[in-house]
């Protein structure tokens, strides 16, 4: 079904004459819920962001502490910790994704309602994210940031392993 049709609540003749006074209403509530939802994420990149820096710096001390090479093994639940939570930030940067990809869906969809269409006009003049030359979209961008903390942590961990320990069980030492 498309947007419009599950948008389209009490048709305009039917409404009366504050129909559209109240269609600007809800599109500036709506504009404003976006917006915040864009909050929230940048909110939750920065928490991210924090913690895996912490989980990082954590593990430069704990190598220093324990005295590496041969300690390296208590790195091991760190570096899958900070592994695991930057696969989550990842997910998380996706739902964001799809939630405000749903929001300025609607967004355009009210717009049509209006005089004038400022998010669709911006779309239009950026491409609609279609040409990275003119507009990579904030998405594509941080959702790279993730995977890298996730490599540096999957890094440690795999350095972490004690491999000539394991190869010995399996006589390869």
């Amino acid at each position: 079904m498309p947007i419009q049709d599950t948008l389209q609540g009490i048709a305009r003749k039917e409404y009366g004459p504050r129909y559209r006074d109240h269609v600007l209403d809800v599109y500036k509530t709506y504009v404003d819920m976006a917006d915040r939802i864009s909050s929230r994420r940048e909110s939750t990149n920065s928490f991210f962001l924090t913690v895996n820096t912490a989980i990082l710096g954590l593990l430069g001390f704990l190598a220093q502490a324990a005295g590496l090479p041969p300690g390296r093994t208590a790195l091991l639940p760190v570096a899958l910790a900070g592994v695991v939570i930057a696969l989550l930030w990842r997910r998380i940067l996706l739902s964001y994704r799809e939630l405000n990809s749903a929001k300025y869906q609607v967004v355009h969809q009210l717009e049509a309602s209006l005089p004038l269409r400022p998010y669709d006009a911006e779309w239009q003049a950026l491409g609609r994210g279609k040409d990275p030359a003119r507009y990579v979209p904030l998405t594509n961008v941080e959702g790279r940031v993730p995977w890298i903390f996730a490599g540096l942590h999957a890094a440690v961990a795999l350095w972490a392993i004690p491999w000539d320990k394991i190869l010995c069980l399996f006589g390869a030492a």
